[in-house]
């Protein structure tokens, strides 16, 4: 039933789309040349001579679409997921467009093709695509929390997975999922988790299986059972009903896997890292550099300021500089305003600062709340040591502190450490939670995306500029 249902989503979804390219082709028509929103200067191809264009073009964008999994089950998938292969399948029929008008330049036909109404096209398209999903996602999403359009699942095996599994499910009732049980050779038949029964034992598979009344089944066995995967599997095939395998070691694979294929092999790399990516990393290096001019441009008459009442009031340097670990776990010097009393080296090596700490100055207490004593940091950036958003750096005493307790704590330096990152602005900084400021560390380095970076900067703003942990 839920594949019929699903079949029938997907033509719904292959025909408007099929109306709404007709359409956006059609109304770009109209903007460029009849509604007056843009200057037309001599002559231009009537509505009838594009016709033509438009029953290549349906076709083509199908097939786009299709190849960017735009009509795959998305019960899950993020709207931003989506819409990034609107674009992306958007993206690349708009160059096929403008490569066919480059080929065929001299057909005297083509040279009156309007490049500027393909651009409006372009624009239309993706905004309207995007309308439509987002709407029929929204009543789907209404449907299934309603109790509607429900896919039926199986557990096998219980395990701190299963369990996981379950919550997720129970906190997002829009995803249609409805657990029937749960079957597992050591828990007993009176063992439950919310509201989710242990319905029998694993030998009791193939029986449930020929009622035929399972959507999916999910195999999410503790990890000391794995032995018993390969029959299950082979059952759960035989039968024709759809498995999913959720491991029980997402504390060691990251939630992103990057897998490779070794001659059919699977290999699961451990750790994700976007910016492991030469092209990804030469992208951040440049808004980086960009970035670290305009702040030292913007921020140069505040510096200068804070420079003069650093000096006023308390005897020393205006900058100090202090070693921290970076990239590949490599010592560098970090520059901040001095915020505190000059100390010897021996002395700020090893010691957080506390509420009232009488080593910091009046300017210092201020410049740290608003961590305006930051700034000299996009000297750091310009020269490659940090980066504006990343991780934040630590002093080597507490690096070695910490990467004996708390798991995973080494995985920051993969990249380098920014002035902001998406801990800071979840409210972890200072005198916080270690351990969750590092979980949204590993969240940020498996999960970068240039998107990610401006929302961080963005949320920096509002959100990261005044620290209430700030001593």
């Amino acid at each position: 039933m839920i594949k019929d249902n699903q079949t029938k989503l997907n033509k719904l979804h292959v025909v408007l789309d099929g109306v709404i390219t007709t359409g956006s082709f059609l109304l770009a028509w109209y903007i460029r040349f009849e509604s007056g929103l843009m200057a037309v200067n001599g002559g231009y191809l009537t509505l009838n001579a594009y016709i033509p264009t438009v029953l290549v073009l349906v076709p083509v964008y199908l097939l786009l679409y299709a190849g960017f999994k735009l009509y795959t089950p998305k019960r899950i998938q993020s709207r931003r997921s989506e819409f990034s292969n609107i674009c992306q399948a958007n993206t690349i029929g708009f160059l096929l467009l403008n490569s066919v008008l480059f080929i065929f330049a001299s057909n005297p036909y083509l040279q009156y093709y309007s490049r500027k109404m393909l651009a409006v096209f372009y624009i239309l398209n993706i905004v309207l695509q995007t309308l439509e999903r987002w709407c029929i996602r929204s009543i789907l999403h209404s449907m299934r929390s309603k109790g509607y359009n429900q896919k039926h699942i199986l557990l096998i095996g219980y395990s701190r997975t299963a369990e996981g599994f379950i919550d997720r499910i129970r906190q997002n009732p829009q995803w249609g999922y409805q657990v029937r049980g749960i079957l597992d050779d050591h828990a007993d038949g009176n063992k439950s988790y919310k509201g989710v029964q242990v319905i029998g034992k694993i030998s009791s598979l193939n029986e449930i299986l020929s009622m035929n009344l399972l959507d999916e089944i999910a195999i999410t066995l503790s990890i000391h059972e794995y032995g018993k995967l390969e029959q299950i599997v082979a059952a759960c095939e035989k039968s024709g009903v759809h498995t999913k395998f959720i491991p029980d070691y997402n504390n060691v694979i990251p939630t992103r896997p990057y897998t490779e294929d070794l001659e059919g092999l699977p290999v699961i790399n451990i750790r994700h890292v976007p910016l492991n990516n030469p092209l990804n990393a030469a992208i951040k290096r440049v808004v980086d550099i960009v970035g670290a001019l305009f702040g030292l441009v913007v921020f140069s008459p505040l510096m200068l300021l804070v420079a003069i009442l650093i000096k006023l009031t308390s005897p020393g340097p205006v900058i100090y500089s202090q070693e921290r670990i970076g990239l590949h776990n490599l010592p560098f010097k970090m520059y901040k305003f001095r915020s505190m009393e000059v100390q010897a080296p021996a002395a700020e090596r090893n010691k957080w600062t506390t509420p009232h700490d009488p080593r910091v100055t009046s300017v210092g207490r201020f410049i740290r709340k608003t961590s305006i004593d930051e700034l000299p940091q996009f000297y750091n950036i310009l020269i490659g040591n940090m980066s504006l958003v990343g991780p934040r750096p630590e002093r080597p005493y507490f690096v070695e502190r910490f990467k004996e307790e708390i798991p995973r704590y080494m995985v920051k330096h993969q990249v380098r450490p920014g002035l902001t990152g998406w801990a800071q602005v979840n409210g972890y900084r200072g005198d916080t939670s270690i351990t969750k400021r590092i979980e949204h560390d590993l969240y940020y380095i498996e999960n970068w995306t240039l998107t990610l970076d401006f929302k961080i900067m963005f949320l920096t703003i509002f959100k990261g500029f005044i620290n209430k942990n700030a001593y």
